[in-house]
């Protein structure tokens, strides 16, 4: 559902942007100055490296340790809440093309009648009906990190990661333009010193930039491993293309199908913490033939395997922000693993930590380009480390029900566990606390289906201009624009009186020559069925680009065989609804509630002055 050819037509590749001006004068290899430099390549940090990318007047630089992308292993699965994610950037169907879907999970522990064998008992959907349209897949987060890779290089800034370069130092001195000094050394040992605006750390577990601001992982370490590899296999266990866990009198282990139909991903239950050196694929192919009889299983091909131990830790702060009370805005950021680890067994790493990514990245990009205040950046870690205590509460209990294989366990509990908890596993666990950019006052009870502070719930539509179904919450691409939708009311005479004051409520907030809809966005849901030729006012048919361009594309009615109206409880006078750019919900309001939504706005935006 892109929008391209806004500029003038250009033939071939619609979705390989033109460069922005700025990047022609940019020198090759690392810089002497940037905007934002992000430290590490993974799913944070090209989530964020993606969200700035749609800033391309900024000047982004991503400098990875490694040697070149990632290949192979590591996280897999891909949450329908971060599928939500990656249809914002239009990455979502590429994904799914190739991933495999997870539809049902199999649950199986020790028969009663002969303990030493494995019985099935429990089989129940992933994800329950209705949750997002979006499906849970498993596919390599190499090729997840490709595709956002891939996005960033070809968008307007051109932003690509600096490979073999390893963070030695950084240090915030002063306060100039760039006043964030990074030190790097690269394979051959030279030095370079790089001044930054701000510095995200997305360096993993053993971050060099969270030592550098003098932040720690804090927590417990369960004194437990677990096994893990990528395997072709032959085998007689019927549920070896399901998702599928499994408690036995020799251990735990879990199943995951992944992309291509034949390959499996085996999480294997190990004894303590193992020397280094005494696990092969060999031994863990033995304890799962133990953990799965009477199944046989031999292991074909090995792709990937690794040992990880089971532990759950996490920073105070996820910046360099003091505890004095100053009010300093922060200038150096943690992300993803650089600030909080756990388990992999409930499929959240990848996906919480392209969420830190994504909520950082907008708010840099808006604070940047001066359409936000300063303070916006406070919102990072107050939101981030919030989810990431869940996050670690929950995987402290999932664990620990996961590894219970007493006789006492009752396999009904971890079941029900399992299903009461799948809203969370999928990604929408996230409720942000009110907050400047969260209303604490909303009208709930104007749109009940898109509560405040979760995520916007899409919904089926159809868009006026050409009749085209499609989701609501699919408009809304990754670029840093606040989303309003406006829900009419049933005679449209609070819509039609509304409609007046929103050109010049969004004007307050738009810099002079950017585009009407690049700061808040607004969207109309009509209430009958209407053509193309539905009278709507100019903000909602807005002229942009530099050749004035009508954008058609505002206007949506009900879809026929499910009322948007209906499914999240809008109210029959209508409601305002205004999202922020990473799809929260952060207010709702009634349609003559405009001087609210203003003063909410004005407490986020930096207001335009004349």
């Amino acid at each position: 559902m892109a929008q391209f050819h806004l500029a003038g037509y250009r033939p071939g590749d619609p979705f390989l942007a033109a460069p922005h001006p700025t990047v022609a004068g940019r020198p090759a290899g690392l810089p002497g100055t940037c905007d934002v430099l992000i430290v590490g390549a993974g799913p944070a940090g090209q989530v964020l490296a993606a969200q700035l990318a749609a800033f391309p007047e900024l000047h982004t630089v991503v400098v990875d340790r490694r040697d070149g992308p990632l290949a192979v292993g590591q996280a897999d699965g891909v949450a329908c809440r971060s599928m939500e994610m990656l249809e914002a950037f239009g990455l979502a169907g590429r994904v799914r093309e190739e991933a495999y879907q997870v539809n049902e999970v199999t649950f199986w522990r020790p028969d009663p009648a002969h303990p030493a064998r494995i019985t099935r008992t429990g089989r129940i959907p992933d994800v329950e009906d209705g949750l997002s349209e979006m499906p849970h897949v498993i596919v390599n987060q190499a090729r997840v990190l490709t595709f956002l890779r891939e996005h960033a290089a070809r968008s307007a800034a051109r932003v690509e990661p600096e490979y073999g370069l390893r963070v030695e130092d950084v240090r915030v001195e002063g306060a100039g333009d760039h006043p964030v000094v990074v030190t790097t050394t690269d394979d051959a040992g030279r030095g370079r010193t790089v001044r930054a605006r701000y510095v995200v750390g997305c360096d993993g577990a053993r971050s060099r930039v969270r030592a550098a601001i003098g932040r720690e992982l804090r927590g417990d370490s369960a004194n437990q491993a677990w096994g893990v590899m990528d395997v072709l296999v032959d085998t007689d266990f019927p549920d070896i293309r399901l998702k599928s866990a499994i408690t036995s009198s020799s251990g735990s282990l879990l199943v995951i199908p992944r992309e291509g139909g034949y390959l499996v991903r085996l999480y294997v239950e190990l004894d303590g913490v193992p020397e280094r050196g005494t696990v092969t694929p060999e031994t863990l192919a033995a304890a799962v033939r133990r953990i799965l009889a009477p199944y046989t299983l031999e292991v074909r091909d090995v792709g990937w395997w690794s040992v990880y131990e089971v532990g759950q830790r996490l920073c105070d702060r996820f910046d360099d922000g003091p505890h004095d009370g100053s009010g300093r805005s922060p200038r150096v950021f943690i992300a993803g693993d650089a600030c909080h680890t756990h388990s992999a067994k409930a499929g959240q790493g990848m996906n919480v930590s392209m969420a830190d990514g994504w909520n950082l990245g907008w708010k840099l990009g808006a604070v940047l380009r001066g359409t936000a205040r300063p303070e916006l950046l406070h919102t990072y870690s107050a939101e981030r480390r919030a989810v990431a205590q869940e996050l670690i509460d929950f995987d402290r209990e999932f664990a620990a029900l996961f590894s219970d294989h007493s006789e006492q366990a009752d396999p009904a509990v971890f079941q029900r566990y399992f299903r009461d908890h799948g809203r969370y596993t999928a990604g929408f666990g996230v409720r942000y606390a009110p907050s400047m950019i969260t209303a604490a006052d909303p009208e709930q009870d104007r749109a009940t289906g898109f509560e405040v502070g979760t995520r916007f719930h899409s919904a089926p539509v159809v868009r006026c201009a050409d009749a085209q179904p499609m989701h609501l919450g699919h408009v809304a691409r990754a670029d840093g624009a606040w989303r309003l939708y406006v829900f009419a009311d049933r005679d449209r005479s609070r819509f039609d009186a509304l409609a007046g004051r929103l050109a010049p409520l969004v004007r307050r907030f738009t810099p002079v020559g950017a585009d009407p809809d690049a700061v808040v966005d607004v969207r109309a849901v009509l209430r009958a069925h209407h053509d193309g030729s539905v009278d709507v006012p100019p903000v909602l048919r807005p002229r942009k680009g530099p050749l004035g361009l009508v954008d058609h594309e505002k206007v949506f009615r009900p879809d026929p065989t499910a009322d948007v109206f209906e499914q999240r409880g809008i109210d029959p006078d209508g409601a305002l609804v205004l999202v922020r750019p990473d799809q929260y919900v952060a207010h709702v309001l009634g349609l003559d509630d405009h001087d609210r939504l203003g003063e909410f706005l004005a407490g986020a935006l930096q207001e335009v002055t004349a």
